[in-house]
């Protein structure tokens, strides 16, 4: 593959080359359609209207990400609340080893869906990747459905991390009342979006490396408390690991363990942002695969290290029953403001998640305008390359769904989070299959595959594994009673998608006109 086929002009400016690589027009994406080099270039007179009116509306991105920058907001994304408040009720369904075997089976799962969005993230970075991938690999409609689950994961989100801010400011502030502080996240979150893309990555690398400083301390300190370097309430001796098997390997059976495999996979969701931050991230053939594979690597590292520390030292039947497992660890060895340290911690935490997810649902907006999905000017940007009319369509979203938590959170809200929660391992899905396709086009329109920048490994049974074992962490939802009514309300609502664009298609314009 040449310079000019990635587009990577070498003395291009990052800002030159996203015009190109963040439409996903490039001769790569359209070569591995099996379309030719003339016809990638000018397929059709209205695509020459279309570029011209790019630069009338000024749509293009900036490449303002370093790999440091995907690395962070990929682990911004994926470590919240959950791991800091939920994993003691997750240990005390699993136990000890199930919840750490669950963990290892979850990262395999994404770490194979990264090594699969790797190769075409690379070979096209585009902003919005995965619907644009799904729209040119398997179809139109497909690529619709992929972009409003991926919406919805975020935007959902961001309405209970408005939620949480509010709440977690009233242990310092009882009298204050939690709409003014939750008001207070989305404007800091909102503005940090607005400024610049820059802005939002250093953002996200602040809140990000808070969080990842606090975990790295909890497994350091746990592990001096565990080899009875430093002392612990309830010990007189070094606990080391009795406690991991000390009511078996699975105490409450096997099968809680495989609902904890299917949790799992949703507090993994996240990691796939690398994916999106492509298109405006510099050099993205080399921090791309970077930041996948230090990004997998951290999450396990955080994700098991925190769980075997809290096993070893707390008892897991009294993990987190009412305080965070974090807190009840702190308080045991002695730590001073242990409740407020990790109050400010979470804090963080929702910061990161609400900043991370307006990106990301807010890109999602763009790319769909850019694709003509829906209106183009939604893929307007301003001088900074931030696209201002999509960033509010997002934030609106995220506002909705606060509001149906709060005067709907037994029906409009419990549909949509459960919706959010299958949303993502739909979106893994096409990812897998997506690179399946792209590889054989590739191939057929007569490339190497030692022209690929970067290749997933083991293809084609990486690709296949990763496919098949996110179709089943879908399915196999049916077999937990709990998360049955998320599965049944997703298959609707992915029915319906498909319904809303086939009807749509009916009636309005030809996209070339939409975009005009």
């Amino acid at each position: 593959m040449n310079h000019s086929q990635s587009g990577h002009e070498p003395g291009r400016e990052p800002e030159e080359q996203s015009t190109r690589d963040d439409h996903g027009h490039s001769q790569d994406h359209d070569r591995a359609q099996g379309h030719g080099s003339a016809q990638a270039h000018n397929p059709n007179q209205a695509h020459d209207h279309n570029r011209a009116h790019d630069h009338a509306l000024h749509t293009n991105l900036k490449r303002g990400m370093e790999s440091r920058h995907l690395q962070m907001i990929s682990l911004g994304g994926v470590i919240g609340t959950g791991l800091f408040l939920s994993s003691g009720y997750t240990i005390q369904q699993a136990g000890p080893i199930g919840t750490i075997l669950a963990y290892g089976i979850g990262a395999l799962i994404v770490y194979l869906v990264m090594l699969t969005l790797g190769e075409l993230s690379v070979a096209m970075p585009v902003t919005g990747s995965f619907h644009v991938y799904a729209d040119k690999f398997i179809g139109p409609a497909t690529g619709f459905v992929v972009a409003i689950q991926y919406w919805l994961t975020w935007t959902v989100a961001l309405g209970s991390e408005f939620t949480a801010a509010g709440l977690l400011m009233q242990r310092w502030f009882p009298e204050t009342p939690t709409w003014i502080w939750s008001a207070a996240c989305i404007v800091l979150i909102f503005t940090a979006n607005a400024l610049s893309v820059r802005f939002f990555a250093e953002a996200e690398f602040l809140f990000a490396s808070i969080k990842v400083f606090a975990i790295c301390a909890f497994i350091a300190i746990g592990l001096l408390a565990i080899f009875g370097i430093i002392p612990i309430a309830g010990y007189t001796h070094a606990p080391l690991f009795g406690n991991l098997v000390k009511d078996g390997i699975f105490p409450n059976g096997f099968m809680p363990v495989f609902a904890t495999i299917l949790t799992v996979n949703f507090a993994f969701s996240g990691t796939e942002l690398i994916g999106v931050t492509a298109g405006e991230t510099r050099d993205p053939e080399t921090a791309v695969p970077k930041a996948i594979h230090t990004t997998l690597w951290r999450l396990v590292l955080f994700f098991i290290g925190s769980i075997t520390v809290m096993c070893a030292l707390i008892p897991w039947r009294e993990a987190g029953v009412g305080e965070s497992p974090f807190v009840l660890v702190f308080n045991s060895i002695g730590i001073p403001y242990a409740g407020d340290i990790m109050n400010f911690v979470v804090l963080t935490a929702v910061l990161s998640a609400s900043n991370s997810g307006l990106y990301a649902s807010t890109r999602m907006v763009w790319s769909m305008g850019n694709e003509g999905m829906i209106p183009r000017w939604f893929a307007k940007t301003n001088r900074r390359g931030v696209p201002m009319l999509a960033l509010c369509a997002a934030m609106a979203g995220g506002l909705l769904a606060l509001l149906s938590s709060v005067i709907a959170a037994s029906t409009v809200y419990l549909v949509l989070v459960a919706l959010s929660g299958l949303s993502a391992v739909v979106v893994w899905i096409a990812i897998a299959y997506c690179q399946i396709v792209f590889r054989r086009r590739w191939l057929a329109s007569g490339h190497t595959v030692e022209e690929l920048k970067y290749r997933t490994p083991g293809y084609p049974w990486v690709s296949w594994a990763a496919f098949a074992l996110c179709t089943a962490s879908f399915i196999l939802v049916v077999f937990d009673e709990s998360q049955r009514f998320a599965l049944v309300a997703e298959l609707v609502f992915i029915v319906a998608c498909y319904a809303v664009y086939f009807l749509t298609a009916k009636l309005r314009k030809p996209r070339a006109d939409w975009q005009r």
